[in-house]
């Protein structure tokens, strides 16, 4: 082959593999726009329009969704808000509803992937978490399966559609997490500052019964025809507190526990500032069993504060029931006259539960440890 021919087979090589890149280039093309297209139409039936503009949250009537250990619904009511399916009287802040919807109705897919034979492969046999929102009478159904190698996307597939799994992001999920006593609205406490308040009494724990008498029935025998009466709670030891403001109603009280002044003392101090700034710290059961309310210490209670306080010129009466302490230490259980028990921080409720024990001394004698008291005995 001549110098020639050499050179003219290179520059046809040369064409043809150009060529062959430019179709490579017009097949990509049309390869990105047909998966643009088809991603279009899927993300459409997941909450967006075709053109990716998000569909009104607003439209959703109702919604439910199972995190993998308890499930929720929701819907809304005649006046247009939201509510607890399981409990409408139960007061429902709406943010975590609200935040699902509007994540639903924008929801972008990271990928899309053909589904394999096996769906465990994606944890798409038994989801992790369901979704389904409602919107009139129709009705969308999101299942997740299991995360993604870097645990920040979900594998999920739509609809009941088992041929198309999709990779997004784990926000609907997390929002799912959220129990339910976390969605509570909790209780607005009346205003305790110290200009309000007129008196406060604290009662503390219940007696410990002295033994029977010997003498009595013996054991397992009941008079014929008297059935047993129920026992009456013991009457409560109580420190009783009154505010006394010789200048008016406006000018600083003096605090009176019977005949002594214990304005200054430090415990009357911390007692009126954890009084002003009290506030619920979260909600433990709003519509608690009686086996609920045993296991958090209120058969019975441990302490009962009640205050009288003036609001809008008239006199009103604040009571709170004071439980066990929480398992984390944290604080206490604490009920309101609704029945629903919350949680209130150690800060708010310290000077409460010492003068329930110890009074306005504030002393509580702790048992001497069993080593002292064995020493006591030998020594005597």
């Amino acid at each position: 082959m001549t110098w020639k021919e050499r050179r003219t087979v290179t520059i046809l090589l040369s064409i043809a593999g150009a060529l062959f890149l430019a179709l490579l280039v017009v097949f990509g093309m049309i390869y990105r726009e047909g998966r643009e297209e088809a991603l279009a139409e899927k993300t459409a039936a997941a909450g967006l329009s075709a053109d990716g503009t998000p569909v009104d949250p607003g439209a959703y009537t109702a919604l439910r969704w199972y995190n993998g250990s308890a499930t929720l619904s929701f819907a809304l009511d005649e006046a247009g808000k939201w509510i607890w399916a399981d409990g409408p009287d139960f007061p429902l802040k709406d943010d975590t509803v609200t935040s699902i919807l509007e994540t639903l109705s924008s929801l972008k897919f990271q990928q899309v992937l053909p589904a394999g034979e096996d769906k465990s492969e994606h944890g798409l046999d038994t989801p992790s978490a369901t979704l389904t929102a409602s919107a009139g009478e129709k009705e969308q159904t999101l299942a997740f399966g299991k995360a993604t190698t870097d645990g920040d996307s979900y594998y999920m597939c739509m609809n009941g559609d088992e041929s198309t799994v999709y990779i997004v992001a784990d926000t609907l999920v997390k929002l799912m997490q959220t129990p339910i006593y976390d969605m509570c609205v909790l209780p607005e406490l009346p205003d305790l500052s110290e200009g309000n308040l007129r008196a406060i009494t604290i009662q503390g724990p219940v007696p410990t019964p002295e033994p029977a008498e010997e003498g009595g029935a013996e054991e397992g025998e009941e008079e014929a025809g008297e059935p047993e009466a129920p026992e009456e709670e013991p009457e409560r030891p109580a420190v009783s507190l009154n505010a006394r403001r010789s200048g008016g109603e406006d000018q600083p009280a003096l605090w009176f526990e019977g005949s002594d002044n214990v304005t200054a003392a430090p415990l009357m101090q911390d007692l009126l500032h954890d009084l002003a700034a009290m506030s619920m710290a979260k909600c433990v059961d709003y519509f608690p069993s009686e086996e609920a309310a045993e296991i958090c210490g209120f058969h019975p209670a441990d302490a009962i504060l009640k205050v009288e306080y003036a609001e809008n010129g008239a006199d009103q009466t604040f009571t709170l029931s004071v439980g066990a302490r929480m398992p984390d230490q944290s604080g206490r259980y604490v009920r309101l006259e609704d029945g629903a028990i919350y949680a209130l921080g150690t800060d708010s409720i310290d000077a409460v539960m010492t003068i329930s024990v110890a009074g306005m001394r504030g002393v509580v004698q702790e048992p001497a440890p069993a080593e002292s008291q064995e020493g006591t005995q030998d020594a005597e």
